[in-house]
């Protein structure tokens, strides 16, 4: 496994929430692979204890965590654990969040729109709350949001969860205009829809919803969590070590249309 860690996260110390299926837990096996000592973190426990015992398995480091991101106490316990597990936290990847029940605005329930906001916007609220306190002390750091293409486009029927993407990504730049005299680096992904247990429980509960995703992808197919992984390490890395601030859209020109 040593000759193939080639990612520049080689000994780092990192963090994934939302780490127990979907894009999380192949962002949190692409760091293990890659060397990294990654603390698995998700409110579902055996899931997140199943990814670090895949990493475990392949020779790497790494430690299950749970946490519901949306509880400012758990966030909290969970950098420290970080930090006491590995001695420092080097890169964290906020993966965590809820795809809602589609709803018109005006008939949107207010405890959706308060659970979605409460998951996929404070929820990263809160991690980088704990994660850049962690990073500004030791000087260096590099956070990784995980956004949408819902970041920067409407969609009829998805108010709540458009709104906690695009809250994201006005957070990561903040974050990162705040931080980069402390050494830290913010960035955001937006994956396109990407084959993951929580989208495809979200078209198989609406034939249109599966026409609309599908028609929506240029590429004629869905993407991979661990082609989006692959953009989460490299931010992660050293050889992104100028590039903060930034929006990458990993969705194969969906965006560009």
């Amino acid at each position: 496994m040593a000759a193939e860690r080639t990612g520049g996260v080689e000994g780092k110390a990192a963090l994934v929430t939302g780490a127990a299926s979907g894009i999380g837990r192949a962002t949190a096996l692409a760091l293990g692979q890659g060397g990294a000592r990654v603390l698995v973190a998700d409110r579902d426990r055996a899931g997140a204890q199943a990814a670090a015992e895949a990493i475990l398995e392949a020779g790497g480091e790494a430690e299950a965590h749970a946490v519901d991101v949306a509880r400012a106490d758990e966030v909290e316990a969970m950098v420290r654990a970080a930090v006491a597990r590995f001695g420092r936290l080097d890169c964290a990847v906020n993966a965590a969040g809820i795809l809602a029940t589609p709803a018109l605005l005006h008939e949107l329930a207010l405890d959706a729109w308060e659970r979605t906001i409460a998951v996929n916007l404070t929820g990263v609220f809160l991690c980088m709350q704990h994660e850049l306190r962690a990073m500004r002390a030791q000087g260096a750091g590099a956070i990784v949001n995980v956004a949408s293409g819902a970041g920067v486009l409407g969609t009829p029927a998805l108010g709540h969860y458009c709104a906690s993407k695009h809250g994201i990504l006005g957070l990561t730049k903040t974050a990162a205009l705040e931080n980069a005299r402390a050494g830290v680096r913010v960035n955001a992904i937006c994956p396109g829809s990407t084959d993951t247990p929580m989208l495809q429980g979200f078209m198989g509960s609406s034939p249109e919803a599966r026409k609309m995703i599908l028609a929506s992808a240029p590429a004629g197919r869905l993407g991979t969590p661990e082609e989006v992984a692959e953009a989460a390490l490299w931010l992660c890395s050293e050889r992104a070590s100028y590039v903060s601030g930034e929006s990458l859209f990993v969705d194969f020109a969906a965006v560009a249309r």
